[in-house]
């Protein structure tokens, strides 16, 4: 059993930043896969961005050169900076794990979910 806690999420103006966090338990984060997705109001939750536990990253067309995916093993935590926010990056913001080696971008694939962190971006 693994438990996700995300972190970080609020409100801020277009233009600025965030960092959220995702504090794993239950087993250890080396061995598997981290994902970011997001869900706006009456939309589908949509891939944001992921890692590997190898350290490969995958990041969304539309956040790609603003939003960075990492990960520190030893704090158990993975990490979404996001920079250069847009109003269009509002939504509940949601980290995910998964074990085996299949694609990274289908929610389906995630084994566990964390209970979501509130973003909110102004004009």
């Amino acid at each position: 059993q693994v438990q996700l806690v995300e972190s970080g999420g609020g409100l801020v103006q277009a233009g600025g930043s965030l960092r959220l966090s995702c504090a794993t338990s239950g087993r250890t984060l080396s061995t598997y896969d981290m994902g970011w997705f997001r869900q706006a109001p009456g939309k589908e939750r949509e891939f944001v961005a992921a890692i590997r536990r190898s350290g490969d990253t995958f990041h969304a067309d539309s956040v790609k050169g603003r939003f960075t995916i990492s990960r520190d093993n030893a704090k158990n935590t993975a990490y979404l900076q996001m920079n250069s926010l847009k109003p269009e990056d509002t939504g509940v913001y949601y980290c995910a794990a998964k074990f085996g080696h299949t694609p990274m971008v289908p929610t389906t694939r995630y084994d566990y979910w964390g209970q979501g962190t509130q973003v909110t971006v102004s004009s």
